[in-house]
């Protein structure tokens, strides 16, 4: 009976423990484009497109509705710079690419490159496009965030930083952008003035910012364990995202089209989902790591929202994968 007893004991207790973790899902789709691993990849904002770099096949636009590559883009230069960031417009028609000193735009619907641009004063730490191409936003060593109009020749210096710029986000429009730097500062300001609009203070280097698609709501987050999402409306609360975790680290960002959600990725391999209006943590996934890698994980580069109700991630190990949303969170 003793025995019984504490075997029914060990089992209440477990399922009581059990439930307060998430179960660990298993993916729904995987597409394995570079098995080497990548340098960088990049989803559209629906999740259809993935845009890669990785050797021998450079940059390789891919299709994952169809599962099947679209274009391979080539190197970036002539030089055959490695590729750390990529970012698609928010609608999906171009993409722009960057190694640590130049960067290129390219017109997906062409597949082909607009141009090819280099930066002279600091190592390019990331970088956003706006829907038309043309405005492209840059985070810089040196401190600097440059916003610059490739069709006017209009370029804007934002030197409100005191440190390296680490993240930055681009409104579709072109018109706001969201700076993240080492002084422990994330700003929103105007593009076509320099005018701060809000400023965010963290008692960390802010290591990444997002902002939603229609402007309501932005996210910024340091190198501890704050991550707050900033409320641009006066109707909305501050919210920070609650997690047991020591050190909440992000590799990635990015708001659902509605604003209710928020996909994070981590250099761990972590993708997690947050309900915006309470900062609670509702998904959590583990990507698949890098293969012979040692310790064996991948970096989460990015993660999306698709139309068919799932979360898909790219990561470090060349593989796209999709999760299922088994809720719909209000």
């Amino acid at each position: 009976m003793q025995r019984i007893y504490h075997s029914l004991l060990f089992i209440v207790v477990a399922t009581s423990l059990t439930g307060c973790f998430f179960f660990q899902k298993r993916e729904v789709a995987r597409w394995e484009i570079a098995p080497q691993g990548s340098t960088s990849f990049a989803l559209s904002r629906d999740g259809r497109f993935g845009l890669l770099y990785a050797t021998p096949q450079a940059l390789l636009l891919w299709d994952l509705v169809a599962n099947q590559p679209l274009a391979k883009l080539g190197p970036q230069d002539s030089q055959h710079s490695v590729v750390s960031h990529i970012q698609f417009s928010d609608n999906g028609r171009y993409a722009v690419t960057a190694s640590q000193n130049n960067f290129a735009v390219w017109d997906l619907a062409f597949t082909q490159a607009k141009g090819l641009w280099s930066i002279a004063d600091g190592v390019i730490r990331d970088i956003d496009i706006a829907s038309d191409g043309q405005q492209i936003l840059l985070g810089l060593s040196n401190g600097k965030a440059i916003f610059v109009n490739l069709v006017t020749g209009v370029r804007m210096e934002f030197l409100a930083h005191a440190e390296k710029v680490n993240s930055v986000a681009l409104s579709a429009n072109g018109r706001y952008a969201l700076t993240g730097g080492n002084d422990h500062f994330a700003y929103l300001w105007d593009t076509k003035t320099g005018q701060i609009l809000k400023r965010f203070e963290h008692n960390q280097r802010v290591v990444r910012v997002a902002l939603q698609r229609d402007g309501t709501m932005a996210f910024t987050a340091d190198g501890g364990n704050t991550a707050t999402l900033w409320p641009l409306e006066a109707s909305q609360e501050t919210q920070e995202l609650k997690s047991w975790s020591r050190q909440l680290i992000f590799s990635s960002a990015r708001f659902s089209d509605d604003g209710s959600l928020l996909v994070t990725g981590s250099p761990s391999g972590e993708v997690v989902v947050w309900q915006t209006a309470s900062g609670e943590q509702m998904e959590r996934f583990s990507v698949e790591p890098l293969k012979d890698a040692r310790p064996a994980r991948a970096v989460v580069y990015d993660a999306a929202f698709d139309s068919q109700h799932r979360v898909i991630s790219a990561s470090s190990a060349g593989i796209a994968q999709a999760w299922p949303l088994e809720k719909d969170y209000d």
